[in-house]
């Protein structure tokens, strides 16, 4: 072989290792993109849950100040001398 095709044969090799090195690099680029945006997503949704369970928390809070209420007034209702409706 000739120094002319081997100079030939290893400018093929080093073009085609240097691709090779750009589709990982792209693949790995595309990757952590795509983390990046589930990572997003989920702290998106993290902050949704916390605030539902913050209104769930709330209405709970209010049940059972309603509760209370009818409870209360079922036992004026008794002590007037009425029946409660069950």
């Amino acid at each position: 072989m000739d120094a002319t095709t081997l100079g030939a044969v290893l400018a093929c090799v080093g073009v085609l290792s240097g691709s090779v090195v750009a589709y990982i690099g792209k693949r790995g680029e595309t990757r952590n993109s795509l983390t990046d945006q589930l990572q997003e997503e989920l702290t998106a949704k993290r902050t949704e849950l916390a605030t539902a369970q913050a209104e769930v928390t709330a209405m709970q809070q209010q049940r059972r100040e309603y509760l209370v209420r009818i409870t209360q007034l079922e036992i004026e209702i008794i002590r007037l001398g009425g029946n409660p409706i069950p």
